[in-house]
């Protein structure tokens, strides 16, 4: 299983930065909410057709989970449409890296102090140096960015 795990996450982030870019140009066409209600409106047929035709027969369980797990949609939403609106503004690249770098920030603090039910990982000084490395590509991407806009004096 986790010989096919690695190569489906590239794949999945392969797609994420694909979307930002789709939805960041939509975005700019029509506006951020249109274009977040757009990608949600599609996201949650799919969904439904997939538990519908593919998810075993089971208990509605949906409002009998603790309510703070509900969070995590609410938490998509809002990724979406920072997403949209940053992709024209400083282009697809930095959005991503800016996207993973606060997935690493939040990952990080939620292993190091076992938040919502997961299994506590110490903050090294390995786990550490991976978010300044992350920090300067962001900060390198950033500023290439601005050194090729049209009006960039030095």
């Amino acid at each position: 299983m986790l010989s096919i795990l690695f190569p489906l996450l590239l794949l999945g982030g392969i797609a994420l930065a694909a979307q930002s870019s789709v939805n960041g140009a939509l975005g700019a066409r029509t506006d951020v909410l249109t274009s977040a209600w757009l990608t949600n409106i599609i996201g949650a047929t799919v969904g439904l057709l997939l538990v519908l035709f593919f998810e075993p027969r089971q208990e509605f369980t949906m409002f009998t989970v603790p309510k703070w797990q509900l969070l995590g949609a609410f938490f998509g939403t809002f990724a979406l449409i920072t997403i949209v609106f940053a992709v024209p503004r400083i282009g697809t690249a930095a959005t991503n890296v800016a996207i993973i770098a606060g997935q690493l920030f939040m990952g990080l603090m939620i292993d190091h102090f076992g938040w919502f039910g997961n299994t506590q990982l110490t903050l090294d000084y390995k786990r550490m140096a991976a978010i300044a490395l992350l920090a300067g590509a962001l900060y390198l991407i950033y500023l290439s960015n601005v050194r090729g806009s049209i009006g960039y004096t030095y």
